[in-house]
């Protein structure tokens, strides 16, 4: 062969060599995610946090063409370390910590495997590359609710039940609140507190909630994972001498509501928030900055048959503004907060 043509072979052969490791580089840069993890403290069929955390799972994975999603629920949290080790040891692309309680844990997983982890409430987990965190904005999707329950009161007083001193229960009573009295300033607020963390008590639930409704309550919004089935019970039991309305969070509880009181639900949707988390992931600005889960991407009322066609457009049309930044709902995230503006 020539020389001079040796040579250009030669050039050819190198250029081509360097653009084939440039391209195995980006390839390995933006690698896609191909398998998710979730782990979830309660059972994936619980109608609330839990059930809607798997399902944004798998519909976000459903979406990006993921056929893999590693479902670990029911763990509790005497062992919640073992069991995102074993998630981890599979190396999956992300792995969802749901539930604010794994957020000292997930992180540490995260750092010895090299696993992205997305944890809840913890805004200064961030490490870029590797741990993220979802705050809510829970108070906007309970401002829709407050609108409905002071539409469709009869007595003129509404009832806010929750199971625990958790944040995000005092935050919603608060939004449940300023959006009754943006309709009816003057309706009135029974609220109670069923215990410090009654999360699962439906006795309780049940108890304080009988309570609230023999105060004159005939709507109410209970908050409280595995206690909400106690609440719903009680406006169900309620029924068989007056109408007692119930609006429920987080869930779908419609397939259990045999006797026609679940008036709505304020949905927690995450598929939006995981499909994003998991953009950023391929695209390296995963770990830069938190996600939140508002009225823009997945809080928002259920619509049921019992909600007349006037009332759902006024809680759209709320819903819309919420979303626009036009509508500002108080921010209530202690006990304290939530009694002053009850008044």
């Amino acid at each position: 062969m020539h020389k001079r043509l040796r040579i250009g072979w030669l050039v050819v052969l190198a250029t081509a060599a360097v653009a084939m490791l440039a391209v195995t580089a980006a390839q390995t840069a933006t690698s896609k995610v191909t398998a998710i993890a979730i782990a979830a403290p309660g059972k994936a069929n619980n109608k609330g946090w839990d059930e809607q955390g798997v399902a944004g799972a798998k519909a976000a994975a459903k979406a990006l063409g993921i056929r893999t999603v590693d479902v670990a629920d029911g763990i509790g949290y005497e062992n919640t370390e073992s069991v995102l080790r074993q998630l981890a040891q599979k190396k999956p692309g992300l792995i969802i910590a749901q539930a604010s309680g794994f957020a000292t844990i997930a992180p540490r997983i995260a750092q010895e495997f090299k696993v992205p982890v997305i944890t809840y409430d913890q805004p200064k987990n961030l490490v870029k590359g590797l741990v993220s965190d979802i705050e809510t904005t829970s108070q906007q999707g309970s401002y829709l609710a407050g609108i409905l329950a002071a539409k469709m009161t009869q007595t003129g007083k509404i009832g806010v039940v929750i199971s625990a001193a958790d944040p995000n229960w005092y935050k919603q009573t608060g939004g449940f609140v300023a959006g009754a009295r943006s309709v009816d300033p003057n309706v009135k607020i029974l609220f109670a507190q069923s215990g410090q963390a009654a999360y699962d008590d439906a006795a309780g639930g049940k108890r304080v909630t009988q309570t609230v409704i023999a105060g004159g309550a005939d709507v109410v919004f209970g908050m409280g994972d595995g206690a909400s089935f106690g609440m719903l019970q009680a406006v169900q039991t309620a029924n068989a001498g007056h109408k007692v309305w119930f609006i429920d969070v987080i869930g779908d509880k419609s397939s259990i509501d045999k006797k026609g009181v679940l008036l709505s639900s304020v949905i927690w949707n995450f598929t939006t928030v995981f499909k994003q988390a998991i953009f950023d992931i391929n695209n390296g600005t995963y770990g830069t900055h938190i996600y939140n889960l508002g009225a823009k991407n997945g809080i928002y009322l259920l619509k049921t048959k019992y909600i007349p066609a006037d009332v759902w457009a006024l809680t759209e049309k709320a819903r819309k503004d919420i979303a626009a930044g036009k509508t500002k709902i108080p921010l209530t995230p202690t006990l304290a907060a939530v009694k002053k503006i009850i008044g």
